[in-house]
């Protein structure tokens, strides 16, 4: 069956007709006094998540004055910077200040969760960036959010109407909540991770002895970018990449052809995402004062790396001037050998310790094969059947 005859099977012979959001819904106009508020019924913009993905606790709450009122069922849209697509379906009542817009549905023949999936389609965000007005800090057209076309079916049979806005909003929620619970499972599988790397690297009663980073590692900071010979893209000559601070692709600054690290390293953060270690095997250049370390005996580099993520939160950074992580900061670290005096029985416990986190590690990070990669999928799944059962025929293609 085409992607269009799942929804005419879903339809059924039912027509569509396309209103203006302010036919069924209006701004709200109720008002909420601060006493009536708390971190968990207070939302301000920058409670509200980017890419629609809800909101958080505030930090802040009015203590005077009357602010905006939401109820359960209404829609909450960041009204600042829409690119951000922010947006939030209320299941609390509370309140909120003029930086969020307040959708609040009037019609009994929509329902609420139904009108939510429709604001949060892709469709409607590239509306709203299209009318926002403003080049620094953009806003939502209010005027122009109020006019954004909504797809009501069968408007001529509410009953029938609803029963159709259910069936939709049953398949979708059935995605988000399956994307919940992996998203729930992921955190818990994080907590057990670092549990076991506490507890296995933190050899409060083993055989251990414990050394200094540079007794163990090369260590030195990157310096200047190679201005003569790098390139902001790949190409056959420039195939090294520079290394900055930074995480994932963050950390990429261009390409070049001449690695200054040959060997595999760790590499940790000296500025802004700082103490952050990362894993390195293949040769690069490292720029900005990126911390590298290339260890000087046989150690387990993946033993290293994580022993090193316990501590990368902990550096003491100079609160004055740039904080920065310096060579000498980080040199005299303590860093665990175990078994010391027997090197084949140390090498065996590093990889048995390796072996267990990098399971974990595996589980809680990766995009090929982990939770994190199911998450994704599950979150394009939504979205295309999100896409496809809002993809209702308009009057010209319907014609």
């Amino acid at each position: 069956m085409s992607d269009r005859g799942f929804l005419e099977k879903l339809l059924n012979g039912a027509s569509v007709a396309w209103k203006p959001l302010g036919d069924i819904a209006q701004y709200s106009k109720t008002r909420i006094s601060s006493e009536d508020l708390d971190k968990t019924n207070y939302v301000g913009v920058d409670n509200l998540l980017q890419n629609r993905a809800g909101r958080v606790d505030s930090n802040y709450v009015p203590t005077s004055g009357n602010l905006t009122e939401f109820r359960a069922g209404d829609i909450l849209i960041g009204n600042i910077r829409p690119y951000l697509r922010k947006i939030w379906l209320a299941d609390r009542t509370g309140g909120t200040n003029g930086d969020v817009l307040v959708i609040h549905p009037t019609d009994d023949v929509v329902n609420p969760r139904y009108l939510y999936q429709v604001l949060t389609d892709e469709k409607f965000f590239e509306y709203n960036i299209q009318h926002s007005k403003g080049a620094k800090m953009p806003r939502g057209s209010k005027p122009q959010i109020i006019q954004y076309p909504v797809p009501i079916p069968c408007p001529e049979d509410p009953e029938k109407s609803l029963a159709i806005q259910a069936e939709i909003v049953r398949i979708l929620d059935s995605f988000t909540e399956l994307t919940a619970e992996l998203t729930a499972e992921l955190k818990a599988r994080k907590q057990q991770y670092n549990h076991y790397r506490h507890q296995l690297l933190s050899f409060d009663d083993g055989d251990v002895e414990w050394k200094s980073l540079g007794e163990v590692f090369d260590i030195f900071a990157g310096g200047d970018a190679p201005k003569g010979s790098m390139s902001k893209v790949l190409t056959e000559d420039y195939t090294i990449p520079i290394l900055s601070n930074g995480i994932g692709e963050k950390a990429l600054y261009g390409w070049t052809n001449k690695a200054k690290v040959e060997k595999p390293s760790l590499t940790v953060s000296a500025r802004g995402t700082i103490g952050w270690t990362s894993h390195r095997e293949e040769p690069f250049f490292p720029i900005v004062r990126l911390i590298v370390l290339t260890p000087k005996t046989g150690i387990n580099l993946r033993f290293a790396y994580h022993f090193m993520k316990t501590i990368e939160n902990s550096y003491k950074v100079p609160e004055a001037g740039i904080p920065q992580l310096t060579k000498p900061m980080i040199e005299g670290t303590p860093f665990p050998i175990p078994c010391p005096g027997d090197p084949e029985r140390s090498a065996k416990e590093q990889a048995r310790i390796v072996n267990i986190l990098d399971k974990f590690d595996t589980l809680t990070t990766s995009l090929s094969e982990g939770l994190p990669r199911e998450i994704k999928l599950r979150q394009q799944q939504y979205e295309y059947y999100r896409d496809l059962l809002l993809s209702f025929p308009k009057p010209e293609e319907a014609a």
